[in-house]
């Protein structure tokens, strides 16, 4: 398998890892976004959030959760993104599911994504679609 980050997980290429237990590790990104830009990745490969089973998860968020906490205070950060890209589309390059804890500070210059009005008529037609799904 030619995954980057099955290669950090198996110490097969160097990583400034800060978090590593039976089933996550955590390390620095190469190419931050902010100070501080972590990514948590399960050892078990998955390529996205869809792809991954349940029980992946169930460890996994925990981790995210303690990890993205104490790395906010090791930076002192004023908030931070947790977020994951599933797919192409959304921006994922690197196909082994993945989160990116990046800290946000006042004044960053750092922009979310841009918000648009929605039609009522629009949004109750998706959450209908989405509730027969569920």
């Amino acid at each position: 398998m030619e995954c980057i980050f099955c290669k950090i997980i198996n110490k097969e290429i160097p990583s400034d890892i800060i978090y590593e237990d039976d089933s996550v590790v955590a390390f620095m990104d190469v190419r931050p976004v902010s100070r501080g830009h972590a990514l948590v990745v399960p050892k078990k490969h998955s390529a996205d959030f869809f792809d991954a089973d349940e029980a992946t998860l169930e460890r996994l968020m925990p981790s995210v959760q303690k990890i993205a906490k104490a790395l906010s205070t090791a930076v002192n950060a004023a908030g931070i993104n947790i977020t994951t890209n599933n797919g192409a589309a959304a921006g994922q390059v690197i196909f082994h599911l993945h989160f990116h804890l990046i800290p946000r500070f006042s004044n960053d210059g750092l922009k979310p994504w841009p918000h648009h009005e929605a039609e009522p008529k629009t949004r109750a037609e998706v959450a209908e679609a989405v509730k027969k799904l569920l």
